[in-house]
């Protein structure tokens, strides 16, 4: 008799209280665990071939619970051999074309990654003719896509306000007459929004994220004029007039947490509940930044104790019926609800490119100015050769150094852009936090199971459905 292999990268068991579920890694799917798939799991592991099993576990569980627990793991796959042959990532055309209109900044944020950051008087700006083409190109690339996404980034996206208006109008035009829809979005610091302004976007319905680190206290640290003063006193009238004027989509903050400055608790109450935003993302800087900023081992453990603290909180709030608007956790839960896996870290070269101020594309948004480029331009095209050879390399990475990883599907490695700001390598795994992440997903299954159990109506009615409320 021939030992039957189980597949041990492909699944992990996860004991929550007196429950036990089992993660499928392909599917990102939970099961769960009766005694029976327990045991039998466990005993496989141990060598024990199927012709044993029945007998090795008599007395413990029924023959025919042990046989059906051994259908069910043979049904998901865990008891074959890994296929050979690598599953291509699918490729459906762009989605999104994030657009760099401006490498200038009327902030000097300390802790600012954009390699080529200017100020906004000596900026470069993307030329109208630039933009526009970088429509046709996003167009042309979309394939059979009816809704596509264009994301104004930059530097400081509203100090070259003409060449926006610019391009939207001139996509609208375009995207009615391919029969398509373009969704608007950007990041902004917020301290050129005026009534104007915000009437403009609204009536475009863009998509709106502003950079903002928490109170006067926290976000001045590092949010500063040029002049070296806090921008914080400046922003929040700009701020709460957004909020209490904007109407067509939710409007979310981005906090940068960078070391000394962690409480994610007290920062998510001051955005969320004191000045009103629908979400609160928080990006920890663990790499890439001037020294000072990045946190250390230390501070990045206590920053995950602090998204679970608040993660703690949403779930409490969530049973009731309310979402308190915690993005980090909201898309982890999303992701298990709909079983999404991935083979790549994100959609950068899959479904996604960014245009830099010279209409070279990158990667994406925080590659411009790295150098690292190569993947065409708004005239020529995409270098789909170049894109190709990236995404073969990132799936190699995935199944390469990740392979035994049971989040590798829905991390896939880490970020392109952190990895090469601590390694000097878009392709090294993003290590410094791996056993955070496992970490991280493994409390998110909890608060998943224990919110199915609880209102699983909240699921398909709020931001974890991608409607934030």
């Amino acid at each position: 008799m021939t030992a039957l292999r189980v597949r041990t990268a492909d699944f992990e068991e996860i004991a929550l209280g007196d429950r036990n579920v089992l993660f499928h890694v392909p599917t990102t799917s939970l099961f769960e665990l009766d005694g029976a798939g327990r045991s039998v799991l466990q005993l496989l592991r141990q060598g024990c071939v199927p012709e044993q099993l029945v007998g090795a576990l008599n007395g413990r569980h029924a023959p025919e619970a042990v046989q059906e627990a051994l259908g069910e793991l043979a049904h998901l796959g865990l008891l074959a051999e890994r296929p050979a042959h690598r599953v291509p990532v699918p490729n459906h055309g762009l989605s999104t074309l994030v657009v760099n209109v401006t490498t200038g900044c009327n902030l000097a944020c300390t802790y600012c990654y954009k390699e080529d950051l200017q100020t906004a008087a000596t900026a470069s700006r993307l030329s109208i003719e630039a933009g526009q083409a970088a429509v046709e190109l996003l167009l042309r690339e979309s394939g059979a896509r009816r809704r596509i996404n264009l994301t104004f980034f930059g530097g400081e996206p509203l100090t070259n306000l003409p060449v926006i208006r610019a391009v939207v109008d001139y996509a609208d035009r375009r995207a009615a007459e391919c029969g398509k829809q373009v969704d608007y979005s950007m990041t902004t610091n917020g301290l050129m929004l005026d009534d104007a302004v915000i009437e403009w976007l609204d009536s475009h319905r863009f998509g709106l994220t502003v950079s903002i680190d928490g109170p006067v206290d926290v976000h001045d640290r590092n949010r500063r004029t040029p002049g070296g003063r806090g921008s914080y006193e400046a922003l929040v009238p700009k701020v709460r007039r957004l909020l209490d004027r904007y109407r067509s989509r939710p409007v979310g903050a981005r906090v940068t947490v960078t070391a000394g400055a962690t409480d994610v608790l007290a920062i998510h109450r001051h955005l969320k509940d004191e000045l009103g935003f629908a979400e609160v993302g928080f990006a920890p800087v663990t790499a890439g930044l001037p020294a000072g900023h990045c946190m250390g081992d230390g501070e990045t453990d206590t920053f995950f104790e602090g998204l679970k603290a608040l993660g703690r909180r949403w779930l409490d709030e969530a049973r009731q019926g309310r979402d308190i608007g915690f993005s980090n956790l909201s898309q982890l839960i999303r992701v298990l609800h709909e079983g999404a896996s991935k083979r790549v870290a994100c959609g950068a070269g899959v479904s996604l490119l960014a245009v830099d101020t010279e209409g070279q594309l990158q990667l994406c948004h925080r590659f411009t100015g790295s150098g690292l480029g190569g993947f065409g331009d708004v005239d020529s095209g995409i270098d789909h050769a170049a894109v190709e050879t990236f995404i073969d390399g990132a799936q190699a990475r995935t199944e390469g150094e990740c392979a035994s990883c049971w989040v590798r599907h829905l991390c896939a490695g880490g970020c392109y852009h952190e990895a090469y700001a601590r390694h000097g390598d878009p392709m090294h795994i993003t290590d410094h936090y791996c056993e955070l992440m496992r970490e991280w997903v493994r409390f998110g299954v909890g608060i998943y199971l224990d919110l199915m159990d609880a209102n699983p109506k909240f699921l398909r009615h709020s931001s974890v459905s991608g409607r934030t409320v």
